[in-house]
């Protein structure tokens, strides 16, 4: 698509030092540009680049926001989302979950529990679950590549349990019954409407913490993907008539995360609204330490719970404290 010249010269504009370009043009050349930025990634981390005054998963403000979460902390916190995101399309598309090449790393390595192939019944909604299923295996990969050997082990992780509760949590299914994200195409799409929407406010959250530029761009490129399958994910939500239940899920995120009231739904007024923005345009983003405080199901500051039972790998795991 971009002749070498054009390649090189947008590498010599874009990447952070004579180092970084090197890599950057070695990756591009062996793999093409989808995977371009991993080397340099990768370069940057062993020259031990930090991000000095960032703040860390204790989010911004007060004395904690002190302590600097280096930007390989970040990346791996980032993969901790993706293994996760990753492991529930592919569950739904093939019937397994990621291939053991793609979860080794540092600390406990966990399986993927409770997935199972969905029963498409629309070859459309098939399609658009498979291709979403290959963007997130590939930000897995591409992550890994980036951090080499600072990459974390996937963590364990749970879909069945934790669904449920979150479903429960939300009012959508009452106590004693159970909700299975992978038993139709309804109920994978709510499932992943839950984690899409966070997805995409994790990764602008953690945009002020990364200071190497080649890391911010390969997380601003991440970032716009995730976006796109949460705008898919939302209309085709909103097409089903599913606009109640995403407004109940939307609330039982609100109540985990904090005080702050930026979560909308796919219902506004009784009307569409499949881009959840300010009135500026502009997206909300949310601290690492709030991501978690959904992503183990508990508005208080804990280290593991729901999606994660034994919490993630890497420096940044632990949820936000609730607020008074």
């Amino acid at each position: 698509m971009f002749g070498k010249r054009y390649t090189e010269q947008l590498i010599e504009r874009s990447a952070e030092n004579a180092t970084d370009r090197r890599r950057f043009l070695k990756a591009a050349g062996a793999a093409g540009l989808g995977v371009a930025g991993a080397g340099a990634l990768g370069t940057a981390l062993s020259l031990g680049l930090g991000s000095a005054g960032a703040t860390s998963q204790y989010g911004q403000g007060g004395d904690a926001a002190k302590e600097a979460a280096s930007d390989a902390a970040v990346l791996n916190f980032a993969l901790n989302l993706e293994y996760l995101e990753a492991n529930l399309y592919s569950f739904a598309v093939y019937g397994y979950g990621l291939n053991e090449k793609y979860v080794n790393g540092i600390g406990n390595l966990g399986k993927a529990n409770g997935g199972h192939a969905v029963k498409f019944k629309s070859e459309h909604t098939k399609q658009i679950v498979q291709e979403i299923a290959g963007d997130e295996v590939a930000h897995v990969n591409f992550l890994r590549k980036a951090l080499g050997k600072a990459a974390v082990a996937q963590p364990e992780i749970d879909f069945q349990n934790s669904f449920t509760a979150a479903m429960q949590a939300a009012g959508v299914i009452k106590q004693g019954q159970t909700f299975d994200p992978f038993g139709s195409e309804n109920n994978f799409l709510l499932a992943a409407y839950l984690f899409e929407d966070v997805g995409v406010s994790a990764y602008k959250g953690a945009a002020p913490l990364v200071n190497n530029k080649t890391f911010l761009d390969a997380a601003a490129g991440i970032m716009a993907v995730e976006a796109y399958h949460a705008g898919i994910v939302r209309s085709a939500l909103f097409e089903r008539g599913l606009g109640d239940i995403t407004n109940k899920m939307s609330d039982a995120r609100d109540s985990l995360d904090g005080k702050a009231d930026d979560d909308e739904g796919v219902l506004k007024d009784g009307k569409a609204n499949l881009v959840p923005a300010d009135a500026n345009g502009i997206a909300f983003g949310r601290s690492a330490e709030r991501v978690l405080n959904i992503a183990y199901l508990n508005p208080d500051k804990v280290s593991s719970g729901g999606f994660y039972p034994r919490g993630l790998n890497g420096d940044i795991a632990t949820s936000g404290a609730k607020e008074k």
